[in-house]
């Protein structure tokens, strides 16, 4: 196949007004921090999502960490979070000062495993007063970070009994979930803010650029504000707290409107990939999918499958030029992150990241090319 064009994984899809809606800021000058696409772009994402309110910032992480900050963790404390996450989630909890306390994946789902989160809760932490404490070694655990991994979800009312136990803030990582819904309700509506990324290979793209929604007035304005660089006065430079150089470009937010106007069709033709993959792969040697809840329809954003040939498979993609992946290295695999603490029984996070990879699932991926990566599946596995 040395002739095969590549098929990437999950590229960009630029085929709306991304070229006129850019071209009117580069007209008007309005490239930088101010202007109206940003506005605009907020509230297409927070509207879509149905949440009231949306600020942007200039990746997911930056989201992330601002939405930390506001839902009041301090330094020293620790945030609960999927070990089977990309490592933004626990990067921006360092940025905080914090740690992250890791939680084992659910070995059907990906998701948090919500059996070790309920007992880890009940056995391993203490309140005094207000506040909840790991025994172990007696920090305040300051707030829990749920990662919708994939677009899919776990079982949030399981999930948002458990947590309201405790007085334990949640942040939602919807960075992944533009367009997954639980009960019709959507991702990034399950707490007071959560965040959303439009980094190169997600659903829709800003290049990078991420979204924090809020149902939440308050939270919205101090989410601008400190986004913002903290800035108090429209006529000089007085900013009243620390603030962050965050806030997403005009120019870039002109692409994210044009990419949320096709946000529909993308949602569509990923159902399509996802139900082609399927079809085709079901019963194929000893591949398995990503389980999903019934109460849940995920976006299908990025295909995944679990074979114990991973290594094998994915060479001969690769060799193939069809450009797979394996999953994220687990966090407590990862040198800043390995001493943290990690509730686990059979650490299902290390089997599904040596079992699974990722498959070619952009939204313009051809039905022909669909036909050659299953081709070529079947031939390596056979």
């Amino acid at each position: 196949m040395s002739n095969q064009q590549l098929i990437p994984l999950s590229l960009p899809n630029m085929a709306g007004n991304e070229w006129k809606y850019v071209k009117d800021c580069l007209d008007t000058g309005w490239i930088s921090s101010v202007g109206s696409y940003v506005n605009q772009f907020e509230q297409m994402v927070a509207d879509f999502a149905g949440a009231k309110y949306g600020v942007a910032a200039v990746n997911g992480t930056a989201a992330l960490h601002i939405s930390l900050l506001l839902s009041g963790v301090k330094t020293g404390d620790y945030v609960i979070v999927s070990n089977l996450t990309f490592v933004a989630s626990a990067n921006s909890i360092k940025y905080v000062g914090a740690e992250p306390l890791l939680i084992d994946a659910d070995p059907a789902y990906w998701q948090m495993d919500l059996d070790l989160l309920e007992e880890f809760l009940s056995e391993q932490t203490e309140l005094k007063g207000q506040e909840l404490f790991y025994k172990k070694d007696g920090r305040r655990i300051g707030a829990i970070m749920p990662v919708h991994i994939l677009g899919n979800m776990c079982d949030m009312d399981r999930f948002l009994s458990i947590v309201a136990k405790y007085p334990l803030p949640v942040v939602e990582d919807a960075t992944e979930a533009l367009g997954t819904t639980y009960k019709g309700k959507h991702a990034g509506t399950f707490s007071p803010l959560a965040c959303f990324s439009f980094n190169g290979n997600k659903i829709i793209s800003t290049g990078g650029g991420g979204v924090i929604v809020t149902d939440d007035e308050a939270l919205a304005k101090h989410a601008k504000h400190i986004t913002t660089t903290a800035k108090a006065s429209p006529d000089e430079y007085y900013h009243d707290e620390v603030g962050y150089n965050y806030r997403l470009v005009n120019i870039l937010a002109a692409v994210g409107v044009a990419q949320m106007e096709l946000l529909p069709s993308f949602l569509e033709r990923k159902q399509e990939v996802v139900s082609f993959y399927k079809d085709e792969l079901n019963g194929v040697a000893d591949i398995r999918f990503q389980q999903e809840l019934p109460e849940v329809k995920a976006n299908g954003w990025l295909f995944t499958i679990q074979t114990e040939k991973q290594g094998q498979l994915l060479n001969h993609l690769n060799a193939n030029k069809i450009l797979s992946r394996r999953f994220w290295m687990p966090m407590n695999k990862l040198p800043m992150y390995k001493d943290c603490p990690y509730i686990t029984k059979k650490d299902a996070a290390d089997y599904i990241y040596n079992t699974c990879l990722s498959i070619p699932s952009s939204t313009n991926i051809t039905d022909e090319q669909l036909e050659i990566v299953v081709r070529e599946i079947k031939q390596a596995l056979s």
